[in-house]
């Protein structure tokens, strides 16, 4: 049996938007389940307050499919903030955000995951709501930290960010993130931004950031070919 995956949505995305990507994981064999986060349940995390409720949801899931499938580890999908958030659930050091009085324990699960991909990930930020864990994160982890976890790293280029109408959006979103508006990026993400050092990097042209979005986005049934081979 092919190892189980795990999805973790995106920022103030629920799992019902990821059921089309399940549904077609499941169809090539991988026994798929994606954490149940409701839209709301990423209120908590607002304002920069820590992600450590969708940390412990994201727990949850990741030890039923162990559980369930008698398995020892998983594969690891983290679509854009999920991807920066499962670095920090693969970690050995205990996570506090800015605000936060007690240290959480350390979610060690490093040892239960064989690949992460990340999906149009941010991987760096300079937006102050969530740079703070963003910091954490590099800081701690920085690149593909773990060498026994396969770090895949998947980034879109469909739109170069420019402050004219149709990409402003685009240009806002790549500046924030990575400081530079005028680059490629899937819409909210840039390049630059998504791919972490000594990972596999990719780049897909063509690609939204959202299953929300328009037209293709990572998880279309026929995007999928270009990431999927990476799984365990």
């Amino acid at each position: 049996m092919m190892l189980p995956i795990v999805i973790l949505p995106g920022y103030l995305e629920g799992a019902i938007a990821y059921r089309e990507l399940e549904q077609s994981l499941q169809q090539q064999g991988f026994p798929t389940v994606t954490v149940p986060l409701r839209r709301r349940d990423w209120l908590v995390t607002l304002g920069g307050r820590p992600v450590t409720p969708i940390l412990q949801q994201l727990d949850c899931t990741v030890k039923q499919v162990l559980q369930q499938y008698n398995v020892s580890r998983i594969n690891l999908i983290g679509h854009s903030a999920g991807g920066w958030i499962s670095r920090i659930y693969l970690g050995d050091k205990p996570y506090i955000s800015r605000g936060q009085v007690e240290l959480t324990t350390p979610w060690q699960a490093h040892q239960y995951v064989a690949t992460l991909i990340t999906l149009g990930t941010p991987h760096t930020s300079l937006e102050r709501w969530t740079r703070w864990s963003l910091d954490f994160v590099n800081h701690n982890y920085p690149g593909a930290f773990y060498p026994h976890v396969r770090y895949v790293c998947v980034a879109g280029k469909t739109i170069f960010g420019q402050r004219r109408h149709g990409s402003w959006l685009a240009y806002s979103s790549y500046q924030l993130t990575c400081g530079q508006g005028n680059c490629w990026g899937d819409g909210i993400t840039p390049i630059v931004a998504a791919h972490l050092d000594g990972a596999e990097n990719l780049i897909i042209e063509g690609v939204n950031h959202s299953p929300r979005s328009p037209g293709l986005w990572y998880g279309s049934p026929s995007i999928l070919p270009f990431w999927s081979p990476y799984l365990a």
